[in-house]
Parts: structure tokens; C-alpha cells; sequence
């Protein structure tokens, strides 16, 4: 399917604006329109448990939480958010409360009676998934979408008649059959499958309706995103959006996945509510998800651009690398590169470097190096004492580079623009640019500089992307390191905004190397600058960890079997591993997993190879040793190294 005929998928690509939806009511709250970006989360209790339902949603809405979704797998369930609801609004708690369905229609037709708002799953509200690919003839296809208009059909309207919202909610993993034999597991089948949906709401006149593609793979949700926004204009129609990474994980990996792809969207002014999903607990989310806004929300310092860009230069729905010479080890097939930085240490040392990911034995003279060590290490006016590792590039400012550093190899120069002039254009050398610099030609007489693409106002998304278009049409093919800066000393914070900072422009295949600028130790600047190379797909440094948030569903402890899971395969870099707590979130959610290890009933695992059930009801007590061994059967296992 061509994108091309589509119109833009956002109102101006250099100017931050959000895209303006229709409002819709959610019980007392409105989504869209001139309303603020809600915040949201989903209960991990048993739904049947009412006290503990009502205990952690007060939980959830108390630091923040503006609505709450609780899981209705069964009819029982969905009846019993009705005592839920009824024990909070005595308490005084009136948020909204989301019943999340899955496979099971007649559980949403009661819980539409109940609730202010029902989410429906496209890909298995309707089918069954068997992972089997049909040949369908028009007529054999329209065939199903008549049969899932007769099932679907009673919900709409009984949502129009009680003036319930619902959320069609599209996952890249669960699509379903059909879909995927037409158009495969692509963003194009993600919105078609939520567009069959909503095709059947707007013949019934039903429109409170709230739209999402969620996606562990931050490329496919932000493409997929971006092609329903796309769509919808097409169409003149322009429903809210929901935004989420479905099984982002946990711990810094989840932040810094869920921060790339949402924080894409809201760069872009896409997305009237946010779903931050991580394997903790669900109050847990709130705050992240609340700081990653706070950084779209208070952006005030704001450099005017004065271009105005009707097309992009390259394909927002499909990721590929912006073309760009070799230079010293930078750009082409290169994967990105991460500088750190000593330049404020007043005396390096070799324990420095174990920050970020060089280790030196002193009794053996030699130096251990990780797979998440910094390709580049920039010293400033700083002085190296000792010969550090070949594979490392230092760099040093211009001054000091000239006086000590020039003539040995590996060392290079960190210049400014003006500089340029006393160097060749065969020299390689590092040249600090500023994006709001729109005048970029002096770089076709240096090929091989290397730009370090820098910026402290906080619209860099729109800057970044201004400098990828003139770059772009002016056939400029310098390497470029996108570079950020946040002062804060908050953990948290640096790595939400310099994720967000810097994703989008990974993601458009823009950056060779990223640079992060922080107060925060060393180490934390080194794994978010990885983390943020692994959550674009960019460059694979270690073992992902596709993990689901719990919920009610859930048929055993997600945070502790992920721990226990993440100590024994750490370090197979570049394995995927999905921790599904039951069946709706197994071989479907994800899709993009090696291995899977999911919960099919209490004290049971079913073990998978890729969409593959391989192993199944293996013991839980006896279920992580099986998934070394099913590794190990397919090659992918190596010894972990011993310190």
C-alpha cells in the first residue's frame, strides 16, 4: 500500500501543534479538543476481588490517575465492576473506570452498562487467532467483515444508548488472521484492522470513541500512529488518541522505550492521553508518565523556524537510515556511536572509564571492554596519562588537540564552525553546529568532518528535522551526532526527556551517534545512551526484554519471574525474550520476541519459539531452567563471563 497520497500526518512539521480532536466524554472527564493530556493506568488485581481492586485504584487516583482500567475477562467480571465502581463513588472517587476486553463480547456488552468507557481489542474481539494464513477472494472477505458488523454491532449500541466511550485499541501483536493475510504485520494492517471498527461505529452515529495502536516495537507504533493520524485526515474525521509502548518492561528499559515512543507523538503534537506501561506497580506509572508531559507541556524556550516544509524527505512510515559517508568509523553501515564525556574530571584515570564500559586490569596491562562501551570518549582541555583502548576515539578541544594531540592517532578535534578554515578537505575532524544554523553549505567543502548536531532550546525535534531536510536537499552526507542536554539531577527525568529528545530523530533515521549531556553520574549517562540506540532499533547492545504490565489476567508474579529471567539471560545481547502473564498477552503481544515465556493457568507455563508454543503446562517452579534449555536447543545460548 502507498502512504504517498496521504496528507500530512501532523499540522506542521517544524512547528510543534497538537492535532485537534473531537471531544469525548468519559463519565465526568473530557478527552480531546481543548482538554489537557490525561494520564492512565491499569489495576493489576483480580477483578472478581473487589476490596483490592478498590484499594489500588483509590492507590492509582490518588497519586494522579485520571482514569483506571481494570481487566473483564468473564461476564462475572464485568458485573462485578459494577460493586467496584459503586464502593468508589462512596469513597468519593469518581474517575473513570475502562473495562478492558478481550475474545469475549458478551462481557462487553455488560460491562458498557457499567462503566464510563469499554476497550475493545480489534484483532480478537471478534476472531479467534490461529496463526493461519488465508487466501481471501473480495467476496470472501467482505464476508467477514459482515459477520464481525453482526458481532460487533450490539456493543455500539449499547455504548450510544448508555453514552458510553469506548476505545478501539489496535496491538501489533495480536492482529488477527485476516489482517495479516492481506496486509501483513505491518502498520497499514494495524489501522485498517482499527478502521473496520470505527467503520462500523460512524454507520451506526456512534462517535465517543478514543483510537490506539500500541506496539513493543517503537517503530511500528510511532509508524503506525502516525498512519492512522494520516488516514483520519484523509477521511476529514479526527477521533483522540490514546498512547502507549504495550510491554515496555521495567526498570530503565521501560522508561526509556516507553519515552522514545510516546515522546515521538507528543513531539509531534499527536496524543490526547498517555498510558506509560511498566511490569510495576501500577501507581508506579503515574509519575513517570506525568514527567515525561511535563517536558511537552513546559516547553517555552522555543527557536522560531522560519522554513516551511510541506514534505519530508524521507518516508515518516517506514524506517531507513539517512544516507551518509564513512568517516573514521562514523555514518554508511556504521552502527550509531555513544561519546562520553570527562572533561569535567580534573585528573582521568583508567577507573573512570568503567563507567562506561572499559575495565583495566592493572596486573595484566590490558583493558576488558563491554558491549555497551562508548565508541567515543571527549576529554575537553584534559590530559591522558596512559595509552587507552585502539577501538576508543578521544577527543579533545581544538586548542588542546593542537598543542598535544594532533599527531597521534585516534585523537581528533572538537571545533567550532568558525574554526573550520584552518583545516582541509581531506582532514576529519568534529565541528559543533547549532541547529538553529540554517546555513549548512561551508560542509561540502568538508566530507569528512563530523557534525555534532547541538541545541538548548526545546523544540530540538523540529530543529533536528530541519537540519535532516537541508541537509537532505542540498545532498550533504556528513556523519551527524545528535546531542542533548537536561541539568537535571533527577535519574528519572534525564532519561524520559533525553529519550524523548533525541527517539524521534533515531526513528526517522536521522543521528549516526547520540551525545548526552547530564548531571548525573557517568554510568547513567552511558546506559541511557544505549538504551535509547536499543528502544529505536538502531543499534542491539543487549538482551530485550518484551514484558508485559500486569493485570488482572496475570497467572503469576511478573516483576519477580522477570527478575529472575533478566539475572539468567542478561547477557545474551541481542535476544528477545517475552514474560507474558497469560494467553491474551502471549504468542500475539509479542510478536517481536525469540522466546516466550507465558502464563497459561496458575503455577503453569507455556514456553514459545517465536509464535510457536513449544513446551507447554511446564511447571512454574521448574519453568525458568526450561527456557535456558529451549535457548540453548536453538544455538542461541552462550556462557555467561564470570568476573
Amino acid at each position: 500500500m502507498s502512504n504517498h497520497h496521504l496528507p500530512p500526518y501532523c499540522e506542521n512539521f517544524l512547528i510543534r501543534k497538537r492535532f485537534p480532536t473531537k471531544s469525548v466524554k468519559i463519565g465526568n472527564l473530557t478527552l480531546g479538543g481543548d482538554a489537557p493530556i490525561r494520564v492512565q493506568s491499569m489495576t493489576t488485581t483480580d477483578t472478581m476481588d473487589t476490596k483490592g481492586s478498590v484499594a489500588q485504584s483509590k492507590r492509582m487516583i490518588d497519586v494522579g490517575c485520571e482514569i483506571v482500567r481494570l481487566t473483564a475477562p468473564s461476564k462475572k467480571d464485568a458485573e462485578n465492576l459494577r460493586e467496584i465502581k459503586k464502593e468508589l463513588n462512596e469513597q468519593g472517587y469518581t474517575a473513570p473506570l475502562v473495562a478492558d476486553i478481550h475474545f469475549t463480547p458478551n462481557a462487553a456488552e455488560i460491562a458498557a452498562r457499567v462503566v464510563e468507557k469499554v476497550r475493545v481489542n480489534p484483532g480478537n474481539y471478534a476472531d479467534k487467532k490461529k496463526f493461519e494464513e488465508i487466501d481471501y477472494t473480495e467476496e470472501s472477505y467482505q464476508a467477514e467483515l459482515d459477520r464481525i458488523e453482526q458481532k460487533f454491532t450490539p456493543l455500539v449500541h449499547i455504548c450510544k444508548e448508555h453514552g458510553t466511550a469506548m476505545r478501539i485499541g489496535t496491538n501489533h501483536g495480536s492482529l488477527s488472521d485476516r489482517i495479516l493475510s492481506r496486509y501483513g504485520d505491518t502498520p497499514e494492517g494495524m489501522v485498517e484492522s482499527a478502521m473496520e471498527f470505527l467503520r462500523i461505529c460512524r454507520k451506526n452515529d456512534y462517535h465517543d470513541i478514543v483510537l490506539s495502536m500500541k506496539a513493543s516495537n517503537t517503530l511500528v507504533m510511532v509508524q503506525a500512529y502516525r498512519l492512522l493520524v494520516a488516514t483520519m485526515k484523509a477521511g476529514g474525521i479526527n477521533y483522540p488518541l490514546h498512547l502507549g509502548v504495550t510491554e515496555a518492561g521495567d526498570g530503565e528499559d521501560g522508561r526509556i522505550k516507553s519515552a522514545v515512543g510516546i515522546g515521538a507523538l507528543l513531539e509531534d503534537g499527536l496524543g490526547d492521553t498517555i498510558r506509560v506501561s511498566l511490569t510495576e506497580a501500577p501507581e508506579a506509572e503515574i509519575p513517570v508518565a506525568e514527567q515525561l508531559l511535563k517536558k511537552h507541556m513546559d516547553a517555552t524556550s522555543i527557536f522560531p523556524i522560519k522554513e516551511w516544509r510541506e514534505t519530508l524527505t524521507y518516508d515518516p512510515y517506514d524506517h531507513t537510515r539517512r544516507e551518509t559517508r564513512e568517516v573514521s568509523k562514523l555514518g554508511d553501515h556504521n552502527v550509531p556511536v555513544v561519546v562520553a564525556d570527562l572533561s569535567a574530571v580534573e585528573t582521568i584515570k583508567p577507573a573512570h572509564f568503567f563507567g562506561f564500559g572499559y575495565n583495566y586490569s592493572v596486573s595484566l596491562d590490558k583493558w576488558n571492554i563491554t558491549d555497551s562501551a562508548a565508541d567515543i570518549v571527549y576529554i575537553g582541555k584534559q590530559s591522558l596519562s596512559f595509552e587507552t583502548p585502539g577501538t576508543l576515539i578521544v577527543l579533545s578541544d581544538y586548542s588542546k588537540w593542537r598543542e598535544s594531540d594532533v599527531i597521534k592517532d585516534g585523537h581528533f578535534p572538537l571545533i567550532d564552525k568558525s574554526d573550520c578554515g584552518d583545516f582541509n578537505a581531506n582532514d576529519v575532524f568534529y565541528v559543533k553546529h547549532q541547529a538553529e544554523d540554517t546555513e549548512v553549505d561551508y560542509l561540502l567543502n568538508y566530507p569528512n568532518a563530523i557534525v555534532v548536531l547541538e541545541s538548548e532550546f526545546d523544540n530540538k525535534t523540529q530543529l533536528y528535522r530541519n537540519i535532516h531536510l537541508i541537509f537532505a536537499n542540498n545532498e550533504i552526507k556528513n556523519p551527524v551526532i545528535l546531542s542533548s542536554n537536561h541539568t537535571t539531577t533527577d535519574p528519572d527525568t534525564f532519561q524520559l526527556w533525553s529519550s524523548s529528545d533525541l527517539g524521534v530523530s533515531l526513528i526517522d533515521g536521522f543521528g549516526d551517534g547520540v551525545w548526552l549531556h547530564g548531571n548525573v553520574p557517568v554510568g547513567l549517562i552511558n546506559s541511557t545512551s544505549f538504551g535509547i540506540l536499543q528502544a529505536t532499533r538502531t543499534r542491539i547492545s543487549k538482551t530485550e526484554y518484551i514484558s508485559c504490565p500486569s493485570c488482572g489476567r496475570t497467572l503469576f508474579d511478573l516483576q519477580e519471574t522477570t527478575a529472575k529471567i533478566r539475572a539468567r539471560t542478561s547477557h545474551l545481547k541481542g535476544v528477545k525474550i517475552g514474560i507474558m502473564g497469560c494467553i491474551v498477552n502471549g504468542p500475539g503481544e509479542m510478536a517481536d520476541a525469540d522466546y516466550g515465556y507465558v502464563g497459561t493457568r496458575p503455577g503453569k507455563i507455556h514456553l514459545y519459539k517465536e509464535k510457536e508454543v513449544v513446551r507447554k503446562n511446564v511447571d512454574e517452579s521448574e519453568a525458568v531452567d526450561a527456557l535456558i534449555d529451549l535457548i540453548r536447543e536453538h544455538g542461541d545460548w552462550i556462557e555467561p563471563v564470570l568476573n
